[in-house]
């Protein structure tokens, strides 16, 4: 099954449950109208991560990428005998948990196994498919490995905090065990023989092994147990009646056995029809749609950073009286924080712990971590540059009769940004990098678009390369244009 959330993401959940008042948890076990609720909003939104064909994964259809895959069919057949619309919200399958206990969705079907320490936290429908293992190998090597046991020596990839990940921790001896995040990334790893084989699921191992001559598969003889090789649809715990009623669209499936009937069989189609045409070329729109996102987040947070940076730079300068000694002390905190904490843990928390409160979008959760994450450095580099200033220049502002805020907005302000125009620069630079930790949550910029085209095609390299050069034009044009600027203030 796919991974579990991890520590980083395990903790995170500890500190927002932390924040939500007990009233509120006691509200909801005493009266549960999960069912109520979403029949009356009329959408259900269903969380999934579509890396993994043939459950959830990107296609081509009518023109448009979509989410597609068998588990997207089990959930219009849910909406549809909920008589709800069904909107499908797309991340990494480490977010998925937390994103369903904060309400930033309402269900999870995206290969899920109801294991027990995932049951502590969210509540499970009856199962709806039971699968296996395979272990997915490079096809010259179909004489060389067996099973599990025939990589003593080697080394086998599996997604990091998977079941089949901690099986082959378990149940291999001499083996290396490495863990990834993504499947296409296991993927590449092998073909570039980095891995021996990678464990996956078996519907999975088929979709990537028919669509790639290149790969075989072979059983992975792992000891696991029903709940390790089963699926099941997730909800917050506690909505027992949303539960019970879903669980009679689940029975009916098995019942008529839609899974396989119909449900496998239609994604068999999507990934036939993604390797039609895999060129890179074919996938323009993809990748103009990640610039443009791409853009939109840098150029956002380029602007609101800056001001940002400038209210901190001037509180960490502020003296006098107990007002300006606070700000100085909450400004210098603030800036120690945020350049003490990663930036993706800074996403996560305003996507994630905002929503507790306010539901922002991805876009919007991402251009506000992203702008508060650079206001903390901007703000140093103003700092310095002010400080830059020869102190003649205030003395001189002073003596013409200027107030403390025309001197520092007409005289000190313009020579600092002369002086800092290069770090400022450097900063745009590495937000344009940078704003590729948001599709984490979500947003379809250039990493994001380029994870789609890989699922969709089923090659690695090419997308990366694609990419890459996409990242370089954009920042050696910003590069140019900043470069210019710089030029006409020396020249000023």
């Amino acid at each position: 099954m796919k991974k579990k959330y991890g520590l980083l993401l395990a903790m995170l959940v500890a500190v927002l449950m932390m924040v939500v008042p007990l009233s509120n948890q006691h509200a909801q076990a005493a009266t549960d109208d999960s069912l109520e609720k979403i029949q009356k909003k009329g959408v259900l939104v269903m969380g999934t991560s579509p890396d993994y064909p043939p459950y959830e994964f990107q296609a081509t259809v009518n023109g448009k990428s979509a989410i597609v895959g068998m588990d997207v069919k089990i959930g219009q057949k849910v909406a549809k005998d909920l008589g709800v619309k069904l909107k499908i919200k797309s991340m990494s399958f480490d977010s998925l948990l937390v994103a369903l206990q904060t309400g930033k969705v309402d269900m999870i079907i995206s290969g899920m196994n109801p294991t027990p320490a995932r049951r502590k936290n969210v509540a499970f429908t009856h199962t709806y498919y039971q699968g296996g293992y395979d272990i997915v190998i490079n096809k010259t090597d179909t004489g060389k490995y067996k099973n599990k046991d025939s990589f003593k020596g080697g080394t086998l990839g599996a997604q990091t905090g998977s079941t089949q990940y901690n099986a082959a921790k378990k149940q291999t001896k001499n083996t290396k065990v490495k863990g990834m995040t993504s499947q296409s990334d296991l993927i590449l790893a092998l073909q570039s023989h980095k891995l021996a084989g990678v464990a996956m699921e078996k519907p999975s191992a088929e979709a990537y092994v028919s669509n790639n001559k290149q790969l075989a598969a072979i059983p992975s003889d792992f000891n696991m147990s029903a709940s390790a090789t089963s699926s099941a649809i997730a909800f917050r715990k506690g909505s027992t009646s949303l539960v019970n009623k879903v669980n009679k669209t689940v029975d009916q499936i098995k019942k008529d056995n839609l899974v396989k009937k119909d449900y496998l069989p239609a994604a068999g189609k999507y990934l036939k029809t993604n390797t039609v045409n895999t060129s890179m070329g074919h996938y323009w729109k993809a990748f103009l749609t990640g610039i443009e996102y791409t853009l939109i987040i840098t150029v956002c947070s380029v602007f609101f950073g800056f001001i940002i940076g400038i209210v901190l730079a001037l509180a960490r300068m502020a003296k006098g009286g107990v007002l300006k000694t606070a700000l100085r002390w909450l400004a210098t905190a603030y800036v120690e924080f945020i350049r003490g904490t990663p930036m993706m843990v800074q996403v996560m928390f305003v996507y994630f712990g905002l929503g507790l409160f306010v539901n922002l979008p991805a876009l919007t959760s991402g251009i506000i971590a992203i702008s508060l994450n650079s206001g903390a450095y901007v703000a140093e580099y103003i700092r310095g540059g002010i400080n830059s200033v020869d102190d003649g220049q205030t003395e001189a502002a002073r003596s013409l009769g200027m107030s403390n805020g025309e001197t520092m907005r007409f005289v000190v302000l313009p020579q600092a940004l002369k002086n800092i125009w290069p770090s400022l620069g450097n900063e745009f630079i590495t937000l344009i990098k940078d704003s590729s930790i948001v599709s984490i949550i979500g947003v379809t910029e250039l990493i994001y678009q380029s994870n789609i085209v890989r699922s969709d095609t089923y090659r690695g390299v090419a997308p990366i390369v694609v990419i890459m050069v996409l990242y370089f034009i954009l920042t050696f044009t910003a590069s140019r244009i900043l470069n210019y600027f710089e030029r006409k203030m020396q020249h000023d």
